[in-house]
């Protein structure tokens, strides 16, 4: 077998995106701007807010972090007590200002606002029969496609609209909708992305993780459910389904990397999860050491796991630079491992002279974990043991998440002893995707895996992939 290994580019899966949404709380727009600051990191491109006043849709967005963005100022152009926001990651459409959400677009159903987190697998046909209609696209973004479907939609109302568009669109979708004096959220039928409702006083809210309530002290109620449309409005709060009976497909990468560790994510605590994949991988890749490493911030859970279930003491032997921008100025002259000592620093008195297993949650092209392998060593680890808490990543996903091709993949094109080699490690352990469904109690027939089995659980059509498109088998709930 030829060894190939993947260009250089980002080292990390890019997060998708993050939204919010409250109704009935007369200082909406800066709450709405508080949840989308605990949201940060599920998208750092841009922000934006969104307000209803007076019969009409304010809004505030930019490129860059929600504090930088947002102070007194443009929040108290931002009145009104219900107000939606998102924070953003290209999966689809281009890096810039017109793709930055709320999108919002005055309709004959009144003027509305919209925040997405996920990917339409059909936008692209979609966007193409609108366009033959004669519907101009202002932005490159897949979430448009749902505001000119709700134009275009013969029903009357909004939440008909909503309903009908909803039976169009394929994909993973979680939605905030403002509309009028309403906020709405909504989940798609496979529940691959998470939403989450609760209520802060008299007030309702609506975020992708509970750890945004937590900022504000809003007391979690539950989960949108897949295929559910929520409403908040002067009446109260209302719900239905307009989808039901199909297999459910959460994402089990939002448990491995994306969400916050002190969120619930789909009914469980991300940090339990992450401590139980690290047990399990200790159980299926031990290794002789003296001490267990993470590599902060995203493996810390699971090497604590694994530094107890295997009995060996677990340390910080790196430290992560939170300061460190979107750029910075390099120096003339080249210095060793520079790119990675400016985010991470080896503590030599925690690895001098030590075996070292290094705990991480992936490895995507595997540049950083070769730089880090090499840190260590250069800091004086006699080994070091790299440990993967999840499954070889095999596959792109559409489903939100903005991965490589899977040509960039360097687990597509290697097997385990050639990553191994690349990265210079001494051992190399990846936790076994029957573990990690295990350790999280659903079956494949519940969760998307996709990015790791290449089974999809909704169509799509990719000429990169469609030899890799197998569809799990239905759920047994489902309906034709």
């Amino acid at each position: 077998m030829s060894v190939i290994f993947p260009a250089s580019g980002t080292d990390k899966f890019r997060d998708e995106c993050g939204v919010f949404g409250i109704w009935g709380h007369p200082d909406a727009a800066r709450l709405t701007y508080l949840g989308l600051y605990a949201l940060q990191h599920r998208g750092q491109e841009s922000a934006g807010i969104a307000c209803w006043e007076k019969g009409r849709i304010l809004t505030e967005k930019g490129m860059g972090y929600v504090a930088d963005l947002f102070d007194e100022a443009r929040l108290g152009r931002l009145p009104g007590s219900s107000a939606i926001g998102h924070v953003r990651y290209s999966t689809t459409g281009e890096s810039r200002l017109e793709n930055a959400q709320p999108i919002v677009y005055n309709t004959n159903k009144g003027p509305l606002a919209i925040g997405h987190n996920g990917n339409l697998v059909n936008a692209d046909e979609l966007r193409r029969d609108l366009e033959e209609e004669g519907s101009i696209f202002t932005t490159s973004s897949d979430t448009e496609v749902f505001l000119h479907l709700m134009a275009r939609s013969r029903r009357d109302s909004v939440l008909s609209a909503l309903e009908d568009v909803l039976t169009r669109v394929r994909g993973a979708y979680s939605i905030v909708l403002l509309a009028g004096d309403k906020v709405i959220a909504a989940r798609d039928p496979q529940g691959f992305r998470p939403l989450t409702l609760g209520r802060l006083g008299t007030a309702h809210v609506v975020a992708s993780e509970t750890c945004a309530f937590d900022l504000l002290d809003a007391e979690p109620i539950r989960d949108v459910e897949p295929g559910e449309i929520v409403v908040f409005d002067s009446g109260g709060v209302a719900s239905g389904a307009f989808a039901m009976g199909r297999r459910t497909a959460h994402c089990i990468f939002e448990h491995v990397y994306f969400a916050r560790p002190d969120s619930t994510v789909f009914g469980r605590s991300v940090a339990e999860s992450r401590k139980g994949f690290g047990r399990r991988l200790a159980r299926e890749h031990p290794a002789g050491a003296d001490v267990v490493v993470p590599v902060p911030d995203s493996g810390i859970f699971a090497a604590l796991g694994y530094a107890e279930e295997a009995g060996i003491p677990y340390s910080m032997g790196l430290v992560r630079n939170h300061y460190v921008g979107r750029t910075f100025i390099e120096p003339k002259q080249s210095i060793r491992h520079f790119g990675v000592k400016v985010k991470l620093n080896p503590v030599r008195s925690v690895v001098g002279g030590k075996r070292v297993i290094l705990v991480d949650d992936s490895i995507v092209r595997g540049t950083t974990s070769k730089k880090l392998v090499r840190l260590l060593k250069s800091a004086g680890a006699t080994e070091v043991h790299m440990r993967i808490s999840s499954p070889p990543t095999l596959h792109p996903c559409h489903y939100g998440i903005d991965t490589p091709r899977r040509k960039e993949l360097i687990a597509a094109t290697n097997e385990v002893d050639e990553i191994r080699a690349f990265i210079e490690a001494d051992s190399l352990g990846y936790l076994s995707l029957e573990g990690m469904l295990s350790v999280f109690g659903r079956g494949e027939n519940e969760m998307c895996a996709a990015c790791f089995s290449g089974r999809y659980p909704v169509p799509f059509v990719s000429p990169e992939d469609q030899k890799s498109l197998f569809p799990l088998p239905a759920h047994p709930d489902s309906q034709p």
